[in-house]
C-alpha cells in the first residue's frame, strides 16, 4: 500500500509549490496578525485569570504545531474569548484565582484538552462537529460574549467582582460599585471609546483621504496597539499606578520554559467534562471558520485531521506554560483578507509573538488592565448577535426554543451549564420531532406524475384511495404516532378500500416499526381496506425481503406512486379535485 505523508503532515501537499511570492503574503500576513495577536493575547490571559504571559506562550508554539499538522492554510489558532472564559470558569473550581495553582490547573487543562482532541481524531470523530447544532453554539457564543462584556465591567471601573453568570456578576459589582477608582474609569472608557471608532470609523476616514483601502484596513486592525502604546505610556508619564490604576505589572522576558504540566488523578478528573466541553466548542469554531475560509479558495479542511491539528496545539501550549487554544474567527478572518497562502504565515506570526516575549515585555509593565478590558469588549462585540432570536423566531420555533434556552441558561447558570442545556434541548426537540413526524396526505397535481399536500395544492384523489406520505423514517419511537394517524384517517371514510403509504423519505424500518406496520395492515385488513407501499428505497427493501411482510401484506409494494394510483384508480372510481 502506497502511503500518503500529506495526510498526517498536510503541509507536504503545499511545500512542493512553495515560492517567493507566497511567502512574501504569508509575511505580510504573519506582521499582521502578531500586531492583533499581541493585544488579544495578552487580554485573553486576563479573561482567563492568568498572567499575562502566558497568553503570549499559548501564540507560540500551538501556532507552529496547527502549521504542522492542520488542513486549513488560513486558520489562525491561539487564545480566544470563548474559551479563554470556559478555562476561567473550569479552573477557578479547583483553584483560587490568581494562585500558582490556578495557573498549573490551566496548563493541565490544554493538555487534557489536547489529549482529548487528538484520540478523537485517531478514532476518526470529526463528524462530532455536527452534534452540535448552529442554534446551540449560535446562542452559546452570544450569551458567552455578552457575559465576557461584563465581566470586563469590573476592570473599566477599577472595582472587584467575580462570576461566571450575570446573576453573580452583577451581584458582587454592584456591592462594589462605591469603590470605583475615576482614573481606572477615565482610562476605560477612554480606550473603550477610542477601539469603538477605531473599529467603526478609521478605515473609512482614511480611504476619504485618499489611503488606499487594504492599508486602511490594516491600520484600523492595528489600532489596538495603537491605544495601548498610548495608554501605556500615559500610564508611565502620569504614574496612575500610585493613583490606584491596576497595571499588568512585571512580565518576564524570555520564552517559555519546556515543562510537563501537573499530573493528578484528582485533578484531572475535576477538569476532565470541562474539558471535553472546551475541546468541542473549540472544534466546532474553528471547523466552522476553517471551512467558511477554505471554502472561498476551493481548499477541503479535513474534520478528523483538524482534531489531531488542534490537539497538537493545545498539548504544545500546555508544555509551553499556555492555556487551551482553537482557532480563532477575527484573526482567521484577518489572516485571510491579508493575503495568506500557506500555514507558514502561523508560522512566521510565531516568530513575531517570540520575539515580543523576548523584547517588548519590559514595557508592557505600566499597561492599564482597563486598556485590556476595552480591547476585549470591543474584541467580543462581534460575537454577539442581536438577530439571531428574531432570525430563529422567523424561521424555526424549534431552533428559536434551542436557542432561547441555550442564552437563558448560559447567562444565568454559567457556561458550562448554559452549554450542556443547549444541547439537551436540542437533541430532546429532534427526538421530540421524530416521534411526531409530518405525515401528509397527498394527492396527484394535475398533467403530472407528482403527489402534494392536499392541503397546500390542488389536486387530485379518489374516494376509495388515500395516499398517505410519511416524512421521516420510521422506529420504535414514532410507530405508535403512524398507527394513530393511520386509523384516525381512516374513521368515517365509508368509500375507502386502499391506502397507498409513499415511502420516499423513509431510509430506515426498524423491527418496532415492522411490527407496527404489520399491526396496522391485519386490522386495515378486517376493515376491508387494502394497505400499499410505494417508492420504498433499495436498502429498506433489502430488509422487508429478509422477513415475511411483503408475502403477507394485503396490498402490493409499488416502484412509484403514479404507477400505485393508476393501478388501483380503476378499482376506486371517479377522481375528485
Amino acid at each position: 500500500m502506497k502511503l500518503n505523508p500529506g495526510r498526517w503532515l498536510p503541509p507536504m501537499e503545499w511545500l512542493r509549490s512553495y515560492h517567493r511570492g507566497m511567502a512574501a503574503n504569508d509575511l505580510l500576513a504573519a506582521v499582521i496578525v502578531t500586531v492583533m495577536l499581541i493585544p488579544q493575547s495578552l487580554a485573553y490571559a486576563l479573561l482567563a485569570g492568568l498572567p499575562a504571559e502566558m497568553g503570549l506562550y499559548a501564540s507560540i508554539l500551538p501556532l507552529v504545531l496547527y502549521a504542522i499538522f492542520g488542513t486549513s492554510r488560513t486558520l489562525s489558532v491561539g487564545p480566544v474569548a470563548v474559551i479563554s472564559l470556559m478555562t476561567a470558569t473550569a479552573v477557578g473550581k479547583v483553584a483560587a484565582g490568581g494562585s500558582a495553582d490556578y495557573a498549573s490547573a490551566a496548563v493541565a487543562m490544554a493538555m487534557i484538552s489536547g489529549l482529548m482532541l487528538i484520540g478523537m481524531g485517531l478514532l476518526r470523530f470529526g463528524e462530532l462537529a455536527n452534534l452540535l447544532s448552529h442554534s446551540v453554539v449560535s446562542g452559546f457564543i452570544t450569551a458567552s460574549g455578552i457575559i465576557i462584556a461584563v465581566s470586563q465591567i469590573r476592570h473599566i471601573a477599577g472595582i472587584s467582582g467575580h462570576g461566571d453568570n450575570l446573576p453573580a456578576l452583577f451581584g458582587s459589582m454592584l456591592g462594589e460599585l462605591s469603590g470605583f477608582s475615576l482614573p481606572t474609569l477615565l482610562v476605560g472608557v477612554g480606550a473603550l471609546l477610542v477601539l469603538l471608532w477605531i473599529r467603526r470609523d478609521l478605515a473609512r476616514l482614511l480611504q476619504a483621504v485618499g489611503v488606499p483601502a487594504a492599508v486602511a484596513d490594516i491600520f484600523a486592525k492595528a489600532g489596538p496597539v495603537l491605544v495601548i502604546a498610548v495608554t501605556t505610556w500615559i500610564s508611565y508619564s502620569a504614574g496612575l499606578e500610585a493613583q490606584g490604576v491596576a497595571v499588568v505589572g512585571v512580565v518576564p522576558s524570555g520564552l517559555p520554559a519546556f515543562s510537563t504540566p501537573v499530573f493528578s488523578v484528582a485533578l484531572w478528573s475535576e477538569l476532565a467534562v470541562s474539558a471535553l466541553l472546551i475541546s468541542l466548542i473549540g472544534f466546532v469554531e474553528s471547523v466552522s471558520v476553517g471551512k467558511t475560509l477554505g471554502a472561498k479558495r476551493r481548499q477541503n479542511i479535513n474534520p478528523n485531521q483538524e482534531l489531531v491539528a488542534l490537539g497538537a496545539a493545545n498539548v504544545a501550549s500546555s508544555l509551553s506554560s499556555g492555556f487551551p487554544v482553537t482557532g480563532g474567527f477575527s484573526r482567521s478572518v484577518v489572516n485571510f483578507d491579508a493575503g495568506a497562502q500557506t500555514q507558514m504565515a502561523g508560522v512566521m506570526a510565531a516568530l513575531g509573538i517570540a520575539l515580543a516575549t523576548l523584547f517588548l515585555t519590559p514595557v508592557l509593565y505600566y499597561l492599564p488592565q482597563a486598556t485590556l478590558a476595552a480591547t476585549i469588549i470591543v474584541a467580543v462585540t462581534s460575537l454577539i448577535d442581536v438577530a439571531l432570536l428574531r432570525r430563529a423566531w422567523r424561521y424555526s420555533r424549534r431552533d428559536f426554543i434551542a436557542v432561547t434556552v441555550t442564552i437563558a441558561a448560559t447567562l444565568a447558570l454559567g457556561v458550562e451549564l448554559g452549554v450542556l442545556a443547549g444541547i439537551v434541548v436540542s437533541v430532546a426537540l429532534h427526538l421530540h420531532k421524530t416521534t411526531r413526524p409530518h405525515i401528509a396526505i397527498v394527492g396527484e397535481v394535475p398533467g403530472t406524475e407528482h403527489f402534494r399536500n392536499v392541503m397546500r395544492h390542488d389536486v387530485i384523489t379518489y374516494p376509495s384511495i388515500v395516499s398517505i406520505r410519511v416524512d421521516e423514517s420510521l422506529y420504535f419511537a414514532n410507530a405508535s404516532y403512524l398507527e394513530n394517524t393511520v386509523y384516525a384517517i381512516v374513521a368515517g371514510r365509508q368509500d375507502l378500500r386502499h391506502i397507498i403509504l409513499q415511502c420516499t423519505a423513509v431510509n430506515e424500518i426498524d423491527l418496532s416499526a415492522l411490527e407496527t406496520l404489520e399491526q396496522i395492515d391485519h386490522r386495515l385488513r378486517e376493515q376491508g381496506i387494502a394497505l400499499h407501499l410505494s417508492e420504498v428505497k433499495g436498502p429498506v427493501m433489502d430488509a422487508l425481503r429478509r422477513t415475511d411482510f411483503i408475502d403477507s401484506l394485503s396490498g402490493q409494494v409499488y416502484l412509484s406512486q403514479h404507477q400505485a394510483v393508476e393501478s388501483l384508480r380503476p378499482l376506486g372510481g371517479v377522481a375528485v379535485e
